[in-house]
């Protein structure tokens, strides 16, 4: 039987940067990848009709899909890392927010990742799940992700971190420092703050009026962490905003951690239900997650550059009605790619991704307008105590 249109080009793009010691791995990479793009699911079922080239039974498609999500061959090192390499060529020496997250899967395990911010959301670096019933994970659980991380950098990077108030951890902290690694991140409302006055307080009471923000400079905190921080309070807002940061605070220390949510959030839920529907995938095994989450990955980079193709060629309203682009990258990737097979047309060849980070997805001038003007302040303090 003839192979898949998709099957073959990936395989022939793949096998430029990914050498496995055994060509059967690829060959089963490739034909997955190929199959979440075509089915827009992680569900292995959904899989099966791109897959009856093989001429198999449902059963021992099944059986062979587990054991590649599982194999230990089969890893980031061989796969993932190297189409990484090949599509950020370009971000050495660039300035490249990340971001760190967890999330839940039905209660018992918990993905922990590690997001380049780019085009107003962001892709995978590195990944793990693993069977934890808490998102709220140990410093020691996640230091393999950041590590991991790391050594995908592109050289020369200026790295800012961005997170949540659950990596409120010194640990982090002063890992990041080690690495000269800028870090933003929600500081807890009950964090010892010790002010450069010598007076101690917690986040709480350094909290603004509404619509007021306070920057205080130079504070400790965990014992010996030296940091800044900005803390806000907006109307219509239930929580207020405390941001620790390693650069100097300022109305951008909002703006710059703001950039988390457009990242990280929108990823979560494409893996979750906008892009790949994880949930009913079945799969109650952390190894295999962590597997099938790299595939994921792999199906993602291939789609955001079709996207940012798409884009560049100028064809963009050819598959996205709003008058400036609505859609993600990663949603027109898709659209693009079931274009081109419904056509009969070639997978285009993959290229790096721009260091320049486009702007995010926004259907309209005014409302892109309205998003950059949304939060103002009728007054800023910055609090400076002399010695």
């Amino acid at each position: 039987m003839q192979l898949p249109h998709l099957y073959r080009e990936l395989s022939e793009q793949f096998r430029q940067w990914m050498h496995p010691r055994d060509q059967r791995h690829l060959e089963g990479v490739s034909e997955a990848v190929a199959a979440i793009l075509q089915s827009g699911s992680a569900c292995l079922n959904h899989w099966l009709p791109y897959l009856s080239h093989r001429g198999c039974t449902a059963r021992s498609h099944h059986a062979r899909l587990n054991y590649l999500l599982t194999n230990p061959a089969v890893d980031t090192e061989t796969f993932y890392a190297p189409l990484l390499e090949q599509l950020l060529q370009t971000f050495a020496g660039a300035d490249m927010r990340l971001t760190l997250d967890t999330s839940l899967l039905w209660d018992r395990f918990c993905w922990i990742g590690v997001c380049l911010v780019w085009g107003g959301r962001s892709f995978t670096l590195a990944q793990i799940v693993l069977e934890h019933g808490s998102a709220t994970v140990a410093f020691d659980a996640y230091r393999p992700v950041l590590e991991q991380a790391l050594t995908l950098l592109p050289p020369d990077c200026r790295v800012t971190l961005l997170a949540d108030r659950g990596f409120e951890h010194g640990e982090l902290i002063r890992w990041c420092n080690q690495q000269q690694w800028d870090w933003s991140i929600r500081a807890k409302s009950n964090l010892s703050i010790l002010l450069a006055s010598g007076v101690s307080q917690s986040v709480a009471q350094l909290l603004p009026p509404v619509e007021q923000a306070y920057l205080f400079p130079n504070v400790t905190i965990l014992e010996n962490i030296e940091c800044h921080l900005a803390t806000a309070k907006l109307p219509d807002v239930s929580e207020s905003w405390a941001v620790l940061s390693s650069q100097p605070p300022s109305l951008q220390t909002f703006e710059r951690y703001g950039q988390r949510f457009g990242g990280i959030e929108p990823h979560i839920k494409d893996y979750k239900s906008a892009a790949f529907d994880i949930i009913p995938s079945h799969l109650r095994d952390a190894t295999a997650l962590t597997g099938l989450f790299m595939l994921l990955d792999i199906a993602t980079l291939v789609a955001l550059v079709l996207g940012f193709l798409l884009v560049r060629c100028g064809q963009r309203q050819t598959l996205d009605a709003h008058p400036e682009r609505g859609l993600s990258f990663l949603q027109l990737g898709l659209r693009y790619l079931h274009q081109l097979r419904h056509l009969g047309q070639s997978l285009p060849l993959l290229e790096p991704l721009p260091r320049c980070s486009p702007p995010a997805a926004c259907a309209s001038s005014s409302k892109r307008d309205c998003l950059n003007c949304r939060i103002q302040f009728s007054k800023v303090t910055t609090f400076r105590f002399s010695s």
